[in-house]
């Protein structure tokens, strides 16, 4: 077999079914079939409007960058048969921040499915060793391909120091706020409260065990600083203003969420008088490990944020499925 079946996304809106070749591994590189994709908030911006921030759709490209599968060959760095989670973003190595540990910062890397470059949607994809993590047996990888969203979460807790004990507050209730609740949860932090205006998704939270949920359309967030590090999840000014009320004085607001508009803005006033710490949190930096290891003991739930499985000819619909039914929380395509 030469060639293999990929999603292609030429424009907005317009993705391809095309037949195209398996690429060669080169030393040092597994090749992997892939068998689950996550589509994640990035993928939607490019597939409805052919960009995601300062990055834009030039020539055809496979999106996906969730995604786990399996080792295909002989004499590899992993043997053949192997089920991997794929790291996407793949630094240089060489860079400062690549030399400090920092390698999500690393500005000459590349990412799995950040047009250029393609992602899990071609169905097979050479990945460096390093960078495809071995996965236990019995972790389907549907599950798989969600350690990826796991790995954000978890960097965002590192982020946030958050610790046994603490009262966390986590603003936004979609796939990353979820995974951040769960973080925290397995770090030991105390009573956790999760905000959003989809019931649903609330109700999804209240399952995986917050202890309060509050659907902010109907109540808005009690402007007292309650909580020892929020977690905003949304992206959303309102939400990490309303956030950033409800943190005690000295304690810690992390933003996680991609802001739909590249300034925001900040009671910079009220952080800078209640001495509160605004940390970010982008990708993750060595991660991949703890996320599986949390997975394969069963600490966290990924299969359930699964709503819905496409096969990859189905790939059109199962875009439109992810950005226009609010009901879902992650689709998964399936090549």
């Amino acid at each position: 077999m030469n060639d293999a079946t990929a999603a292609i996304l030429h424009g907005p809106k317009d993705v391809r079914i095309e037949r195209h070749p398996i690429p060669r591994p080169a030393p040092g590189e597994v090749l992997v079939e892939i068998g689950a994709v996550g589509l994640c908030g990035s993928d939607l911006h490019y597939y409805a409007h052919g960009e995601n921030g300062p990055n834009a759709l030039r020539s055809p490209t496979a999106l996906g960058h969730e995604a786990a599968g399996t080792v295909l060959g002989d004499g590899g760095p992993l043997p053949a048969g192997t089920r991997v989670a794929i790291e996407p973003a793949i630094p240089c190595g060489r860079c400062h921040a690549c030399r400090a540990g920092r390698y999500n910062q690393c500005p000459h890397g590349h990412c799995f499915g950040s047009p250029p470059t393609d992602g899990a949607l071609t169905g097979h994809l050479t990945v460096p060793a390093e960078f495809a993590h071995p996965l236990p047996g019995d972790l389907p990888l549907g599950s798989g391909a969600l350690i990826e969203p796991l790995a954000v979460a978890l960097h965002a807790v590192r982020r946030g120091n958050v610790a046994a004990g603490d009262r966390v507050l986590v603003t936004g209730a979609g796939p990353i706020g979820l995974l951040v609740l769960q973080a925290a949860r397995a770090v030991g932090a105390g009573e956790t409260v999760v905000t959003d205006i989809n019931p649903d998704r609330l109700a999804h939270a209240h399952r995986l065990g917050a202890d309060r949920t509050l659907d902010t359309s109907r109540e808005p967030l009690p402007q007292e600083p309650l909580f020892d590090i929020a977690l905003d999840c949304s992206g959303i000014e309102a939400a990490l203003t309303a956030a950033a009320h409800a943190v005690r004085p000295g304690g810690t607001l992390v933003a996680v969420g991609n802001p739909p508009r590249p300034r925001t803005t900040l009671p910079l006033a009220w952080m800078q008088r209640q001495e509160l710490s605004l940390v970010t949190a982008f990708r993750y930096a060595g991660e991949f490990p703890a996320a599986v290891s949390l997975a394969a003991a069963g600490r966290v739930d990924l299969e359930s944020l699964i709503t819905a499985r496409f096969p990859l000819e189905r790939s059109a619909d199962a875009f439109r499925t992810a950005l226009c039914d609010p009901a879902q929380l992650k689709v998964v395509i399936e090549p």
